[in-house]
């Protein structure tokens, strides 16, 4: 096994469905691409019973379906969809769609990321739910939000990145604006909405009502944005792209070692006085324009040209040792393979093992959610699409002859 993911385990472990928080809880999967299934994976790797709703397969002859994230065998596709049952379904077809009913009738959840128009075209939007299950809560995520005049227009995360003001803030003063290195705004979104329809449920033990849910990369994005959006709304400053410094923390940077680089933070007043002394200069936390947060500020460029002067003459794991033990912080900055080969990854487990029936044994990104003492596993890799369908339906009471009848007809 790669070192980088060595746990001690040789076998991906079982854990009981019925001791996780969210079990009992039926959920029902209408999502595609990152944002809508970051949601449902949180709520399938606590417990509840997720059944994922696949397109038929595409008729010979014609390009197989294949969701943004990659085909079903990626490692991709089986980060997002693990702990999941498959059903086929053509929800095109009223056949189709009278299946989708009959699950709704007894699911807890129901979430999907279609465009706004898209759902109500299929007559599967939360009003034409409503009346067959009060108690259904049903979680939507788009790329512009539910109203509006972008409304309509498809949402991918890079267009919500540069919405956002994101990509402004991201990147070289002299530079272009610049993509973060991972789907933030559709990870963000599904973060969101998870915990959206989590207080939903929460408010249904009040009520017993359902209710629609919804947010959008772009209102998650914006939220986000946090202090560089209040930047603007409160103290009218447009931030500028500041490279690897804090807009407004100094010193926060990324400064050379004689082996590499090291990030280190330390603006506050407590902090700022020690890393000077751990640098050997315990002059520079009282030097004239040096002392206080803000002053630091119109000194930014000398203060980072002077530690990168010292830190460049030892190495990385001096400094992150010496540090950190001064009471700085400090620390390294990893490619992916040096990530999970961290004694403190390692020890988190954030690579988590799983069987797949054809693929063997994988190592997936663990939750990072912790709840004292329910073990943190992930319990069966993303199914191939459709491999659910038959049982499913036999559960919903449907007779070998009905089954046989909806597959033949194409519409599962």
């Amino acid at each position: 096994m790669n070192d980088a993911i060595e746990s001690g385990m040789d076998q991906a472990p079982q854990t009981d469905q019925a001791l996780l928080p969210l079990s009992g809880l039926t959920v029902i999967d209408l999502t595609l691409a990152r944002a809508g299934p970051t949601a449902v994976r949180h709520l399938a790797d606590w417990g509840a019973e997720v059944i994922r709703i696949e397109p038929p397969l595409a008729p010979p002859g014609t390009p197989a379906n294949e969701d943004v994230v990659g085909k079903e065998r990626g490692s991709d596709y089986q980060n997002l969809h693990r702990n999941k049952r498959s059903l086929r379904l053509n929800l095109k077809d009223p056949a189709g769609r009278a299946v989708l009913m009959d699950l709704v009738r007894s699911a807890d959840v129901l979430i999907e990321n279609m465009r706004p128009g898209v759902k109500h075209r299929l007559g599967i939007a939360y009003e034409d739910l409503k009346p067959i299950n009060p108690r259904l809560v049903y979680g939507s995520i788009s790329g512009f939000g539910q109203q509006g005049p972008y409304r309509e227009r498809p949402g991918l995360d890079q267009i919500a990145q540069g919405m956002s003001g994101l990509m402004s803030v991201t990147g070289w003063p002299d530079g272009p604006p610049l993509r973060a290195g991972t789907a933030v705004a559709d990870l963000t979104s599904g973060n969101m909405l998870a915990l959206n329809v989590m207080m939903a449920l929460y408010e249904r033990q009040r009520t017993g009502q359902g209710r629609w849910v919804h947010t959008s990369l772009l209102e998650s994005l914006v939220f986000m944005m946090d202090f560089q959006a209040t930047r603007w709304l409160v103290d009218k400053e447009v931030p500028q792209r500041v490279g690897n410094e804090h807009p407004t923390a100094i010193p926060t940077d990324v400064f050379p070692s004689s082996d590499g680089h090291i990030c280190v933070c330390a603006a506050s007043s407590r902090m700022w006085p020690r890393l000077c002394a751990t640098l050997g200069h315990p002059e520079w936390a009282t030097q004239p324009g040096w002392e206080t947060r803000d002053s630091r500020k119109i000194h930014r460029k000398e203060i980072h040209a002077h530690i990168g002067a010292v830190t460049r003459t030892q190495t990385s794991d001096h400094w992150i040792t010496t540090m950190n033990a001064g009471g700085v912080t400090c620390g390294p900055i990893y490619g992916m393979d040096e990530v999970f080969a961290d004694e403190q990854v390692k020890q988190l487990g954030l690579a988590q093992p799983v069987q797949h029936p054809t693929l063997g044994l994988l190592h997936l990104v663990a939750s990072p959610l912790n709840f004292d003492g329910v073990e943190r596993r992930i319990r069966s890799a993303s199914p191939e699409g459709g491999r659910d369908s038959a049982a499913i339906l036999g559960e919903l009471g449907y007779s070998d002859d009905k089954i046989h009848e909806l597959q033949t007809n194409g519409v599962c």
